[in-house]
């Protein structure tokens, strides 16, 4: 597979880092209705023997415009890399969303970004892509410049599920924040899945029978506080099923910050600030707060066992 390259910013490139055929959006959980972007870009890079780029901005428009909100991000960068580089992309264009760029107006954005900056030979945009200072640009204005500076451009049709429902971001989101993983896993390709550092916490989970590995949710999107059926990825590429409690374990005592304890399944290694990636497969039960630490440790037994006759199919 090839190496997927990182280049920030547009300015100043030398010429091997130009030229490209690129898809342009935010890409946030690179989706199925993404990867229709990103495949006809693909297309276009095959047709002019160029190399396949993907534009992005940092940070996502919604927390430079709106970072009051609540997190909602699917993925980290290094997540939204690997996604990249596993449909075949040679270049990843990481754009500084400044002050600057926030202030082109669209056709700006196209002369001095795509066109004098990234060179671009060709610009794949989804049906409904937005650009320029007040998002006035549009995939019909993006066909006028590319006729004018010289680059193709092609629009990518809505991806839809059996229902008609577009695949988005937002659906992601809002299938995980309704506790339905299944469905976010069919609008993305694959299952959602958190990646972190294991943290050191108190250890109850150990003393108790049932080891966790801590990870802080930090951007993600929130899920349904609960209980899940997981797969975890540890840093050698073993793949160790598991369960796991998202939210703030009412039933202890402490700081009220919400996080993902995953219990992996007859493993017992010091994983202490390793990163590991985990999958949320099903959703068992939402969180409880429970009379006792006897009452919710005889829970989450059941809850293990629950997640290993779903999980273990899979695993052998």
């Amino acid at each position: 597979m090839r190496r997927l390259r990182v280049i920030k910013g547009w300015k100043d490139l030398p010429a091997g880092d130009r030229g490209a055929a690129v898809a342009m959006g935010n890409f946030d959980g690179v989706h199925r209705g993404h990867q229709q972007v990103i495949a006809l870009a693909a297309k276009a890079a095959g047709e002019l023997g160029a190399p396949l780029g993907v534009i992005t901005l940092d940070p996502h428009p919604r927390v430079y415009f709106r970072p009051d909100e609540p997190a909602f991000l699917l993925m980290k960068p290094d997540q939204q890399a690997r996604a990249l580089e596993a449909l075949g992309v040679d270049v990843l264009y990481v754009l500084p969303l400044t002050e600057e760029l926030a202030g082109m107006s669209d056709r700006e954005f196209a002369e001095k970004v795509l066109h004098a900056g990234l060179g671009a030979r060709h610009v794949a945009v989804g049906f409904d892509n937005s650009f320029g200072k007040d998002r006035t640009g549009s995939p019909a204005t993006m066909r006028v410049y590319g006729d004018q500076m010289g680059f193709g451009v092609s629009v990518a049709k809505p991806v839809e599920d059996s229902a008609g429902n577009k695949f988005s971001s937002t659906g992601v989101r809002e299938a995980l924040r309704a506790g339905q993983p299944q469905a976010a896993a069919q609008i993305l390709g694959r299952p959602f899945a958190i990646e972190g550092a294991v943290q050191r916490g108190r250890q109850l989970g150990r003393k108790l029978g049932f080891p966790t590995a801590n990870l802080a949710l930090e951007d993600y999107v929130i899920p349904k506080f609960g209980v899940y059926a997981t797969r975890t990825r540890l840093q050698d590429g073993r793949n160790v099923p598991g369960v796991a409690n998202i939210g703030v374990n009412p039933t202890i005592e402490g700081v009220r910050i919400p996080l993902l304890e995953v219990w992996l399944f007859d493993f017992d290694e010091d994983i202490y600030d390793q990163v590991i990636e985990t999958d949320l497969i099903a959703f068992l039960r939402p969180e409880l707060k429970f009379d006792g630490l006897e009452t919710m440790t005889a829970q989450v037994m059941k809850d293990a066992q629950n997640a290993r006759d779903l999980l273990m199919p899979d695993f052998g």
